[in-house]
């Protein structure tokens, strides 16, 4: 069992502290910092390398300095690519309803239900296949990520029914993305029914929100 001991939990606190006051989107004179992902992608790399490499080392002391050099190198990557490609996707996708969100582990590209499908329907209409398919493009031109397409739906109707329309428009959208040539290996698809709501399932304007499709990016472990 691996036992804490003081100046690792030292160096935790003060590098969790850093990543909070280093990383912050916006400077003290309102412009915005572009590397904040980036930035933070490489100090919690740092933290959770220095730790792991805390832990494995005799030499506690060097092996935090060698495993947080380690994983603030492989955060800063994983940060400066999801950057780089959040920006490609913003300006290559045309539909403007198409939302894409970096949260600085992940991107997610959100597809509204109402441009993607007609009601109850699995087919994805032919309007959007072009942005899937640039999406497509976008993965094949980042390799080392793993891909999860999540299907929602609003609470109208059977829950079963629901959970198995999420099921196939996930499919669907999977479809269109491999026929574009992303490799069968990296895609999960997964249907959330309605169980995962974003908004109030109680007004029209709730439950439109609730009726999507996600694309999930997820850079793979270095």
């Amino acid at each position: 069992m691996i036992r804490a001991n003081k100046p690792i939990l030292a160096l935790t606190a003060s590098a969790l502290l850093t990543v909070t006051a280093c990383t912050s989107p916006a400077h003290l004179d309102g412009t915005t910092n572009p590397n904040a992902k980036a930035q933070q992608g490489a100090l919690l790399g740092g933290v959770i390398g220095a730790i792991t490499g805390a832990a494995a080392s005799d030499k506690k002391g060097k092996g935090a300095v060698i495993g947080g050099a380690i994983g603030a190198l492989g955060g800063a990557a994983i940060g400066n690519a999801l950057d780089k490609q959040e920006a490609e996707l913003r300006r290559d996708i045309e539909n403007d309803r198409v939302k894409v969100t970096n949260t600085g582990d992940r991107l997610i590209v959100t597809l509204p239900q109402d441009i993607l499908f007609a009601v109850d329907s699995a087919r994805v209409n032919n309007s959007l296949r072009g942005d899937l398919l640039t999406v497509a493009d976008s993965l094949r031109s980042y390799p080392d990520t793993t891909v999860q397409v999540v299907g929602h739906t609003d609470s109208t109707g059977a829950a079963a029914y629901n959970q198995g329309l999420s099921e196939r428009r996930a499919n669907a959208v999977a479809d269109v993305l491999m026929d574009g040539g992303v490799g069968f290996g990296r895609i999960q698809t997964f249907g959330r029914g309605e169980d995962q709501p974003v908004a109030s399932n109680l007004t029209d304007e709730g439950r439109a929100q609730n009726r999507r499709v996600e694309i999930v990016i997820l850079p793979n472990p270095r």
